[in-house]
């Protein structure tokens, strides 16, 4: 076993949490920075291309669902591989990764080139605002090859226990997006100002950085796993094994994308402005959740890996430092986001409108984050121990069957402001059903390990016996 495994069993749990989880949460923090950044250089181009790029965010989270779901079902099945010490198991889990998402960027392709603007034309009857998120999104989807391969790329290494190369590889394409960003947009240095296409071409650019970055670090090898080319043949329990984890993730993730297309319909039935907002408050809460599902990345190799060593007091331990850093964390976001909503909306050249409608609803929408971070941290257990369709269950019920009827509701009933209180109700009725599974579940498992240890036990004194017998 190597050093970069043997962390995951013997380092001290607190300190394996914050060494794993910091180099994710960096380059995740990164990431939500492009995010804003490039929301912020959208802005300047006109309030309709702000609300543009927040219109295309649900097709973009499809991307995100794929490649989100499916690495974390290849991280969790390479460090439970790791765990029980089957380094074949985990090569293949990893080489199946690559192919899978390869798959995807075709699909992506396909819908890109013949369908983005069908798909845009569902959220908007605006030609307009159709013509420039088509601009923005078919970019996006034609080349997400970039972005796809490198995430199937960076869950291998995070199953390893590798934090260090996967947030490199986010600073590449976050750092190049961000300085790219303004010179394709307006047209420095000689160049023709593309737009919001210019935000578009930037965003694939980076991430096509990033891949190149990723290919040379997985082609000199890991000694934990090593990608299988010659012979390689998709085998179906493999398929099987990261879609029972990863398949409910793509469909969380998806069904993400449904709420926020839904979601956008209700606001867009009182003004557009509002559209922006909620685009804004993604892009806002992005620097305080995108560093949580950083520390989930880090968490949850740790306890995959000791899920499939069964060493229940790290787990218990690594869920327990996993959810008071990220309580805390999304505490401080709150406090943030609530105290300095005017100074938070100017960054996006708000307008008054946007401003009057924006305070309140990055208010109300920020009061659910301390309650999310222990959702995500339940969530992300239950994915990393192999049961991801609780997380998918949850999910569902937050955002089909919660947040969209409540939002409904509370526009019919209360006008625009009462929509916003849907997401902190979403939140509450979330946690208050997966934390008691989870509970459930880790004192299931917990006490047929120990059954297992005794009958071990017993079926080794009865062994021990028997020689004593037969030397005597």
């Amino acid at each position: 076993m190597s050093i970069k495994t043997n962390k995951m069993a013997s380092m001290p749990v607190r300190q394996l949490v914050l060494s794993m989880a910091f180099p994710a949460m960096i380059s995740m923090s990164i990431q939500a920075m492009y995010n804003i950044v490039d929301s912020i250089y959208v802005s300047r181009i006109s309030e309709e291309a702000l609300t543009a790029v927040s219109l295309a965010f649900p097709l973009q989270l499809l991307i995100v669902a794929l490649m989100a779901g499916t690495g974390a079902g290849v991280t969790s099945l390479i460090s439970r591989r790791l765990g029980e010490k089957n380094h074949q198991a985990a090569s293949y889990a990893a080489s199946h990764g690559l192919m899978i998402n390869a798959v995807y960027s075709v699909s992506m392709m396909i819908l890109g080139l013949f369908f983005a603007r069908r798909l845009v034309s569902l959220f908007t009857s605006d030609l307009y605002l159709i013509d420039l998120t088509t601009q923005y999104i078919s970019i996006i989807m034609i080349f997400s090859f970039g972005r796809l391969m490198s995430q199937a790329g960076m869950s291998i290494l995070q199953g390893t226990g590798d934090m260090i190369r996967p947030m490199k590889a986010m600073l590449i394409g976050a750092i190049s997006n961000i300085i790219l960003d303004p010179i394709l947009i307006f047209g420095w240095f000689g160049l023709p100002a593309l737009g919001i296409r210019g935000a578009a071409i930037a965003t694939i650019l980076g991430q096509m950085l990033s891949f190149s970055y990723i290919i040379i670090v997985l082609s000199r090898g890991k000694p934990e796993v090593h990608l299988i080319v010659k012979g390689f043949k998709p085998d179906k329990g493999i398929l099987k094994d990261i879609y029972i984890v990863g398949l409910p993730g793509i469909i969380m993730q998806s069904l993400a994308s449904v709420m926020i297309s839904v979601f956008n319909i209700i606001l867009i039935s009182f003004t557009p402005t509002a559209v922006a907002v909620l685009g804004i408050y993604f892009k806002l809460q992005s620097i305080i959740i995108m560093p949580m599902f950083g520390l989930a990345q880090g968490y949850m190799p740790i306890m995959g890996f000791n899920y499939g060593a069964k060493n229940k007091a790290r787990m218990i331990q690594a869920l327990k430092t996993t959810l008071m850093l990220g309580v805390a964390f999304m505490t401080l976001g709150t406090i943030i986001l609530v105290g300095f909503p005017v100074p938070l909306l100017r960054l996006f050249d708000a307008s008054e409108e946007m401003i009057t409608l924006g305070v309140p609803a990055l208010r109300r929408v920020a009061m659910g984050l301390p309650i999310a971070a222990a959702g995500i941290t339940f969530s992300v257990t239950f994915q990393a121990i192999g049961k991801g369709y609780v997380s998918l269950i949850a999910s569902f019920i937050r955002q089909m069957i919660v947040i969209l009827p409540v939002a409904y509701l509370l526009s019919r009933i209360v006008g625009l402001s009462g929509v916003w209180f849907s997401f902190f109700i979403a939140e509450i009725v979330a946690i208050v059903i997966i934390g008691p599974w989870l509970i459930k579940e880790l004192r299931r498992t917990f006490k047929l390990w120990q059954e297992q240890e005794a009958h071990q036990l017993m079926s080794h004194g009865e062994q021990t016996v028997k020689e004593v017998i037969q030397e005597s």
